[in-house]
């Protein structure tokens, strides 16, 4: 058993069938697309950043195989280990350790899905991939990962979402690539696809202008944005652009 990851011993709070009956009381589910565009810019933010504090976790699994497939459109968040995936994504859900980032990198090496949806009601869910490319993992290990996270990108039936964090001091790296690879199929049939230039703050203007283009020209057709988790910069943004894409 992984002992770095916290979610690793937890059971599961819902399971498909359960879910099921959960999605969606329209009396209690989240506004529609249409709907939220309608709202101010500020209670736009407001309203997404309080559906994403809603994350609750779901369930873990060490292989895709064991991974529940449920009908509610998933988002993935991936990136290299160190690019600052879990803070990202603790940050965007107000909530400290929803995402663990292990003391040493790489060793996190399962799938962890939290559920997304106000009044306990789920409609979207949210899928923490491992973190990869990290130089003390055995080799073993790296292809294992890898082969795992291609199958899940390729195959996830109700993945509607990927964000992939990425350092912009060192850029997009050989396995960013190849994740871009993999994803192009999916984006091409529909698939949204976010690049998060993440530690923004450690770039002046120049330099966060200069990471945006080349990220852009990289990202193949895919959004790409500055994010700091220390000075919330880009984060109301994101949040609104999630919602917006896991709703109708």
């Amino acid at each position: 058993m992984n002992q770095s990851d916290p979610h690793a011993n937890h059971t599961p709070i819902d399971t498909p069938e359960v879910l099921a009956n959960t999605v969606l009381d329209p009396e209690k589910a989240g506004l529609s697309k249409e709907a939220f565009a309608l709202l101010s810019p500020a209670d736009r933010a407001k309203y997404a950043m309080g559906w994403l504090h809603t994350a609750r976790f779901l369930t873990t699994a060490a292989q895709l195989h064991h991974l529940p497939a449920y009908d509610l459109p998933e988002i993935a968040f991936v990136g290299r280990s160190n690019a600052g995936k879990s803070t990202c994504i603790n940050v965007l859900t107000q909530q400290k350790r929803l995402a663990y980032a292990s003391k040493t990198p790489g060793r996190t090496q399962h799938i962890n899905l939290f559920a997304l949806g106000r009044q306990g009601q789920t409609d979207a869910v949210l899928a923490d991939l491992p973190g990869y490319g990290y130089a003390a993992v055995p080799k073993q290990d790296k292809i294992r990962w890898q082969q795992v996270m291609a199958n899940y990108l390729l195959t996830r039936d109700n993945l509607r979402a990927v964000v992939l964090m990425c350092d912009p001091r060192h850029g997009l790296t050989e396995l960013d690539d190849i994740l871009l690879d993999v994803l192009r199929p999916r984006v091409e049939e529909g698939l949204k696809f976010l690049v998060l230039l993440t530690k923004a703050d450690k770039l002046n203007r120049t330099e966060g202008a200069k990471a945006l283009s080349i990220a852009k020209l990289q990202a193949g057709g895919g959004e790409v944005k500055l994010f700091s988790a220390l000075k919330k910069q880009g984060v109301d943004e994101v949040a609104c652009l999630l919602y917006d894409w896991m709703h109708k």
